[in-house]
């Protein structure tokens, strides 16, 4: 299955190559073109058929993942880190992760519980005081298995638990399925997939590849906030897995063209697929950064929900995944009638 590919895929920020060639691998059958640009954008294009100026749309979905990266190498063989995009440090201790391109094994280390005194109980340890054991007894044993720089992924493996995929990455590896599965067919459109590289590091690839490409439309695939969780008291949730794709109004990146907005919950409402709105103001996507290219881009976002983002393990629906490749065909087969983009509508 190709989302258990990209989820088990090693692709750090400003390290998604080997996700690049397995999207690569997947795609080159179904698309008239396709380039890396010179910072490691994959972009593929599927051209119109039987429309004479069709409007060319900008899809975007990003293949890195927040991971750490080595900044220190200790006197006794520990890996001193740094986190690459934002990872809350709770998560961190005694995780199992991968380090550098040999994927060398190795845990992320704390005191033991029997060491820790009863003022520290309570206390959030910081990545400063995190380190990683790659079982090197020595600095100089360390430095011929890694080196500065190398960066590390969590060391989590794919599992299907009949409809619920458990897995790393998924954000945005499931957004980079959905985009897969979007150019198998053909629109009356000019589609221009974008897998983008270091969204979790300040959207650089989107910014770039827009830049590039001067799109009329630009949507942002991804894999969003789903805090579904128990509480104690009632509250609305950013998303709830198995409701459908998730369609963003606003982010902290950017306020969503209401016309596409309006476009997807048309299309949704009149094909039966279940779809819901990410609660507004939470997060930011590859939509942001394409919306302010040269004269600006109307854009919006649709986002798979994925529990426990950002950490070494994730959970996603594999209905809310199909209702999300069944929302985006539907509404790429519109766009060509359904909006008029020489006006603004108030």
């Amino acid at each position: 299955m190709l989302l258990q590919k990209l989820s088990n895929a090693r692709g750090v920020s400003g390290n998604e190559d080997a996700v690049r060639e397995i999207i690569l691998e997947e795609i080159r059958p179904y698309v008239d073109e396709y380039r890396v640009d010179n910072i490691g954008n994959l972009i593929a294009t599927v051209r119109a058929q039987g429309v004479e100026k069709p409007h060319r749309v900008m899809v975007a979905a990003h293949m890195d993942e927040v991971g750490l990266m080595v900044i220190q190498v200790g006197k006794d063989g520990m890996l001193r880190f740094r986190t690459v995009g934002g990872i809350d440090p709770r998560v961190l201790p005694a995780k199992r992760v991968l380090v550098g391109k040999d994927a060398i094994p190795g845990v992320i280390g704390i005191k033991a519980a029997h060491l820790v005194k009863r003022e520290e109980e309570d206390q959030v340890l910081q990545v400063d005081q995190l380190y990683i054991d790659i079982g090197a007894k020595s600095k100089e044993e360390a430095d011929g298995l890694v080196r500065l720089g190398d960066v590390a992924s969590f060391a989590t493996q794919w599992r299907l638990l009949d409809r619920v995929a458990l897995g790393k990455a998924f954000d945005d590896r499931i957004g980079c399925a959905v985009l897969v599965e979007l150019l198998k067919e053909h629109y009356p459109i000019e589609l221009v997939a974008v897998f983008t590289v270091q969204e979790e590091v300040g959207t650089r690839g989107a910014r770039v590849a827009a830049y590039s490409i001067e799109p009329e439309i630009g949507i942002a695939l991804e894999g969003t906030i789903c805090d579904d969780l128990p509480r104690k008291q009632d509250y609305t949730p950013v998303t709830r897995m198995g409701r459908g794709p998730a369609i963003t109004t606003m982010d902290r990146s950017l306020i969503c063209d209401r016309r596409l907005v309006d476009l997807l919950v048309r299309t949704a409402t009149e094909a039966g697929i279940p779809c819901q709105f990410k609660a507004p103001g939470l997060g930011g996507t590859d939509a942001g950064a394409i919306h302010m290219v040269r004269e600006g881009v109307p854009a919006v976002a649709v986002a798979v929900p994925a529990r426990y983002i950002h950490t070494p393990v994730s959970f996603v629906s594999l209905d809310d995944f199909e209702n999300t490749v069944k929302l985006m065909q539907s509404t790429l087969r519109r766009l060509d009638k359904d909006l008029a983009w020489g006006e603004r509508v108030q």
